[in-house]
């Protein structure tokens, strides 16, 4: 793969050569866009003692933002999901070791030695869990991946449920498929690569919506009936044109001390769906759980049967809220978000942790929404729940007033005011 050189890029960018591929990244106004690329150059030139003679790439790999389907895809249901204007975005090189170097800008070098592929148990949920394990996938499809040095920048914040590891899984995949593979990976394979180093390496039992998003761009509606063969339907969607914002609000709770919940979701739905013989839930029906209620909640509890039917309910709105924000029916497609908020709440019951009494910030941060909105509009829990951020589409006319009330109530800056971006894992420049 010829790359060009370090200086070469600094050149082109200057001259404005990258501007129009830029703006469609969502980066903002020319100055500040060609700002952030050129921190990037001048952090990999500083970190890896890199001059202007350097072969590197440019790459992106986006934030998602999940509009319908909440916990739908682990049971291989259908998901409506996007890609927004926040990502990690990297200068990347071959060092001609077998070493990878991934420097975040902030944090502390990571390291990982490529004699290994096979997981670490110390490295679980860390970064060097995902470096090695996307390696390790690659190496899985019959691609060998070296040494490379990487410099990266992130806008996807930690914990915002917007999926910042599979932002970086993506922008993993993408280096990798570029510097190694001939750029003969697509898409939905970069994405089931970072699901399973996320699974396997990470040690995260997530399902492959957060990476197909982020990897394909956009907004998409997939289908994981067949994991290994998402079906994805990309739309066009420009909510400005519609008259709406998307805004993600940090409640304020924090996930790290919740696995227990989150693993209990998918671990309540495949029991009810074990009950009817079945693997996952996406095989059975709300007639069958209807039909034999009485021993259902009698041997799998109830909270997992209102789990089972919340999904049942959501694999189905998700097609529909596809076609009205397809066809640009702005009332028809809040309506269903603000069911599937609804059902999330009542139903998934991923608001509040079990026995929480004290602290329950979700709750509060759905209330100060639904105040601030007045009515129109629609907001929802966003992601896994429990902790971390809710959804809002915001009329424009009150995105104002709507970002200062909710700001009053939770703290300043929670309210963030995001884009849908229509490019996924991309290879900027190289």
């Amino acid at each position: 793969m010829t790359l060009q050189e370090l200086g070469a890029v600094r050149r082109a960018l200057d001259a404005g050569e990258l501007d129009e591929r830029l703006a469609q990244l969502r980066y903002g106004e020319t100055e500040k866009a060609r700002a952030k690329v050129r921190n990037v150059l001048e952090g990999f030139e500083r970190s890896f003692g890199a001059d202007d003679k350097r072969p590197v790439a440019l790459c992106s790999a986006p934030g998602r933002t999940e509009i319908c389907g909440n916990h739908t895809d682990h049971q291989h249901g259908r998901v409506l999901a996007g890609a927004v204007d926040l990502d990690f975005l990297a200068c990347a090189a071959k060092n001609g070791t077998n070493r990878i170097r991934f420097q975040s800008e902030g944090w502390p070098m990571v390291e990982v030695e490529l004699d290994t592929l096979d997981p670490k148990e110390e490295e679980k949920e860390s970064t060097a869990a995902l470096v090695r394990g996307m390696a390790a996938q690659a190496a899985e499809r019959g691609y060998t991946v070296k040494g490379f040095d990487v410099y990266a920048t992130s806008s996807v914040l930690p914990g915002s449920g917007l999926s910042s590891s599979a932002a970086c899984e993506v922008l993993l995949g993408v280096i990798e498929n570029h510097l190694f593979c001939g750029d003969a990976l697509d898409p939905v394979t970069i994405a089931q690569m970072g699901q399973k180093a996320e699974n396997i390496h990470f040690g995260k039992p997530c399902g492959l919506m957060d990476q197909t998003a982020s990897s394909v761009g956009g907004a998409v509606t997939i289908d994981f009936a067949d994991p290994a063969a998402p079906v994805v339907r990309a739309l066009q969607v420009d909510l400005d044109s519609l008259g709406y914002a998307l805004c993600i609000i940090d409640s304020g709770a924090d996930h790290a001390d919740l696995p227990d919940e989150y693993a209990a979701v998918p671990q309540e739905m495949r029991a009810v769906a074990a009950h009817f013989g079945k693997e996952v839930l996406r095989e059975g029906s709300e007639n069958d759980a209807l039909g034999d209620l009485p021993a259902l909640r009698q041997k799998v509890g109830d909270r997992a049967v209102l789990r089972a039917f919340h999904f049942l309910a959501d694999n189905e709105r998700v097609a529909k809220q596809a076609d009205a924000l397809a066809a640009g029916d702005m009332d028809a497609f809040l309506a269903l978000v603000n069911e599937s908020g609804r059902s999330s709440w009542e139903l998934l019951q991923n608001i509040t942790p079990a026995g929480a009494v004290q602290h329950q910030d979700m709750a509060v941060a759905l209330t100060v929404a639904q105040r601030a909105l007045g009515g129109r509009g629609a907001c929802r829990v966003h992601g896994g729940g429990f902790a971390g951020t809710i959804q809002a589409f915001v009329p424009l006319d009150i995105l104002t007033a709507f970002r200062s009330e909710v700001e009053g109530a939770l703290g300043a800056g929670c309210c963030h005011v995001l884009r849908i971006r229509p490019v996924g894992g991309t290879v900027i420049w190289s």
